[in-house]
């Protein structure tokens, strides 16, 4: 039998229809592909005996007829996602050894078309983070190596420099989808952490319309901003996976209550005719030129496929990163003002209760959650709202203003880079400017301040081998024109898989 984990999610899916293997087996396999893996640090949380009770049901199923859409297939879930008697800590000693009562609504709804879950995987404290370097669990290591490079083949000398960050935050996810440790796997996006992740590591991801996804039962970050969407192997296997995921929920008032399409469907549909914009304030001074080629590359390929290229302008993008950077931290100094030692989680005793909050919070946090809860404190309080926080989100709504000026014209979606470079080495970025590590952002904050869907397909590699993105930007609601846009650049670009399993 051919090695079960390589497969995508929807070979696997057909390979169980076809009972050329059982769930158990997949499962099994890719439980051992886990255990092998453990030095990439991508699972924070293994679940092998509830993995294979699922999988199990699964097979019952399968043999009856009875299969859901995701029936029997291994994936892994970001710990920012609670799971019903399954820790949940979104990667922060705050939260301890925290152990849900409740079920996210998207991971509810995996469960519901019959997925099977391995684990939960690594990510930024609390989401905020760009490389999964700030996860109270440690940094998850990303499978791809430059090209040359033998770390993790027994080579001395320290990780910092020489591994590569997977990107963040959903550094895990992308991570475990690459190196085929589950077949997809839940991730969240509030600046670019579905999107980046994917682009540094070869997969395929996309964050959906604002609202298209239930944040229920999902640790917030920045509730204006946050959505969940799926990584995975193929622009086919991610519209799989998020017809799961989205729906309406009356537990999330930020719910619509809009029809699921079926987003498969659209992969493979002819994009003749259609307009793609082409922002010029993407163009930035000192731009790498390897990703300035891979853009000019992508808008060849859609031209080659029958699209119409133009030139586009999206004013206000220069202001998206700041004003980001305000709004964000505000929204989640507001959400992390319920870990208080209190309720649940960490618990630092004190000689009063204040004391006791002092010494949780400093405790319980990392270095930049504390940093963004500093920032976003500061820019709500008395005197600086004005000039900081309701300033930011005028801003927003011009950059939405642009998106929606460039759509009314005819544009059908937006190309443009995913990312300013590929990945960086673990230590490499941010230690002494935190700034550094915020512009890793710049092509991907303006679609969640705008609300809109994006979608990150790998596109090419650069001088070192490592994998390069590209990023779609759609309309509101119009995931299914980003999966037949994405499948023309997969299939003229080909699948990124990591050349070596080097840490088996």
């Amino acid at each position: 039998m051919t090695d079960l984990t390589r497969l995508t999610l929807t070979e696997a899916r057909d390979g169980l229809k076809a009972k050329t293997f059982s769930a158990t087996e997949l499962t099994q396999a890719h439980i051992a592909s886990v255990e092998k893996a453990r030095a990439l640090n991508a699972y924070v949380l293994e679940t092998p005996e509830h993995a294979l009770k699922q999988a199990a049901a699964s097979d019952a199923k399968l043999a009856k007829g009875e299969a859901g859409p995701l029936e029997g297939l291994p994936l892994g879930i970001k710990d920012l996602f609670a799971t019903e008697g399954v820790r949940t800590t979104a990667c922060s000693k705050i939260l301890g050894n925290f152990v849900p009562a409740y079920e996210s609504t998207v991971s509810g709804q995996l469960w519901r078309d019959g997925a099977v879950m391995l684990g939960k995987l690594n990510n930024d404290e609390f989401a905020m983070g760009s490389s999964n370097e700030t996860s109270a669990f440690g940094n998850v290591v990303n499978p791809w190596r430059r090209s040359g490079s033998n770390v993790g083949a027994g080579a001395a000398g320290s990780i910092e420099g020489s591994y590569l960050v997977p990107g963040g935050s959903s550094g895990g996810s992308a991570s475990a989808v690459a190196a085929d440790l589950c077949l997809a796997a839940t991730a969240t996006d509030t600046g670019g952490s579905i999107r980046q992740p994917a682009a540094f590591t070869g997969t395929v991801g996309i964050k959906p319309t604002y609202g298209r996804c239930s944040r229920w039962g999902i640790v917030a970050f920045a509730s204006s901003l946050d959505q969940a969407g799926p990584i995975g192997k193929t622009v086919r296997d991610c519209a799989v996976m998020l017809r799961s995921m989205a729906g309406h929920d009356p537990k999330d008032t930020t719910s619509v209550d809009m029809p699921v399409p079926d987003y498969e469907k659209a992969v493979g549909r002819s994009v003749k005719g259609m307009k793609i914009g082409i922002p010029k304030e993407y163009r930035l001074d000192g731009m790498s030129p390897e990703i300035e080629a891979l853009w000019q590359q992508g808008i060849a390929w859609l031209k080659a496929a029958g699209a119409e290229i133009v030139d586009i302008s999206l004013p206000h993008t220069k202001y998206a990163l700041p004003a980001y950077y305000i709004v964000a931290p505000a929204e989640a100094s507001s959400n992390l003002a319920r870990y208080d030692g209190v309720r649940y989680g960490l618990r630092v005793p004190g000689k009063d209760i204040v004391e006791m909050y002092e010494k949780t919070r400093a405790e319980g946090f990392g270095a930049e959650v504390k940093r963004r809860i500093m920032i976003g404190t500061y820019v709500l309080s008395a005197g600086y709202y004005d000039a900081y926080y309701l300033k930011a989100q005028k801003v927003r709504t011009l950059i939405k203003r642009d998106f929606e000026d460039v759509y009314s014209a005819g544009i059908d979606a937006v190309l443009t880079p995913a990312t300013p470079s590929a990945a960086f080495g673990i230590g490499e970025k941010g230690s002494a400017d935190p700034v550094e590590m915020y512009l890793n952002d710049i092509f991907t904050v303006t679609v969640n301040m705008a609300g809109l869907p994006g979608l990150a397909v790998p596109a090419g590699r650069d001088s070192q081998g490592l994998p390069l993105g590209l990023q779609l930007i759609g309309r509101p609601f119009d995931e299914e024109t980003l999966f037949s846009i994405g499948q023309v650049i997969e299939e003229a670009a080909g699948r990124f898989t990591v050349p070596e399993r080097w840490w088996a």
